[in-house]
């Protein structure tokens, strides 16, 4: 058991898009079947609840308005990267998702940010993406190209490691990894290669490992604070995994927003 006193929470900004026109009508990943139907008011009462986990724990959440045409909006994190207020915008893989781009770039604009001119790698955002406080985690293989690592170098002036997934069903990296803080992550061996697994065991100095059953239901796919870690509520072993080593997880069910791949942390773009 790991003392949980040295475990600190630090109050985040969020930017979420409510799920008013979700539905699962193409397949851009294994996880979604056109169809398998999708109960649009039960999405939303889960994703409400979500909301409300995070501004109970102290989060600002802010939300871009959901447009229609776009039933994958509601998975803010792969809308663009911010760090230290500058935005790398998405480029998103496949052409249903595209238009996504513009609408998540515009808002970000009018909020202040600092856009960055447009991308020339494909990349879908956080979900590839990942700031660990010193530097940046940069998944590819599915979705987001490798390429996209000499323009987060470059934009951020970070050292970006760059990863490659190996498993279709995590097809962005954060199904299948969470930094819970500085120093510690959670992660699905089995979705990275060997240099990618050798490449986190180097920058972390603890590794949780999910076990199968838990990345099944995308139990990795989850919002870290730096002690409250709110992930699916389906997940028990990684839950229990998560409190014995000093974080407060907080279950929550998104298994609607599954049926598109989707989970606590597709749903949420940090503001940085």
């Amino acid at each position: 058991m790991t003392d949980s006193t040295r475990r600190t929470a630090t109050r985040r900004t969020y930017l979420m898009c409510q799920p008013e026109y979700f539905t699962v009508e193409y397949s851009i990943n294994p996880w979604m079947n056109p169809a398998e139907p999708v109960d649009g008011a039960r999405a939303m009462r889960q994703w409400s609840q979500l909301r409300r986990v995070f501004t109970s724990l102290g989060h600002t959440v802010r939300t871009i308005p959901a447009e229609p045409g776009l039933p994958d909006m509601v998975f803010a994190a792969n809308g663009a990267t911010v760090i230290r207020g500058t935005v790398l915008a998405a480029r998103f893989r496949h052409p249903e998702r595209q238009p996504e781009a513009a609408a998540y770039q515009a808002w970000l604009r009018s909020a202040g940010y600092q856009v960055a001119r447009d991308p020339v790698a494909v990349n879908e955002g956080e979900g590839d993406i990942i700031f660990t406080g010193r530097a940046i985690l940069a998944g590819h293989g599915f979705r987001t190209q490798e390429a996209i690592r000499e323009e987060l170098a470059e934009l951020f002036g970070l050292p970006v490691i760059s990863l490659r997934l190996m498993d279709p069903r995590f097809y962005h990296l954060d199904t299948a990894l969470v930094v819970l803080d500085a120093d510690t992550a959670a992660y699905y061996p089995a979705a990275f290669d060997d240099a990618g697994r050798v490449a986190l065991a180097s920058h972390f100095t603890e590794l949780i490992e999910a076990k199968d059953e838990d990345a099944d239901v995308l139990g990795l796919n989850a919002v870290s604070d730096g002690r409250n870690v709110v992930l699916p509520e389906q997940a028990a072993g990684l839950i229990a995994q998560l409190r014995d080593a000093g974080f407060t997880p907080i279950g929550v069910d998104l298994s609607e927003l599954l049926k598109a791949g989707g989970g606590p942390k597709c749903c949420t773009l940090e503001l940085r």
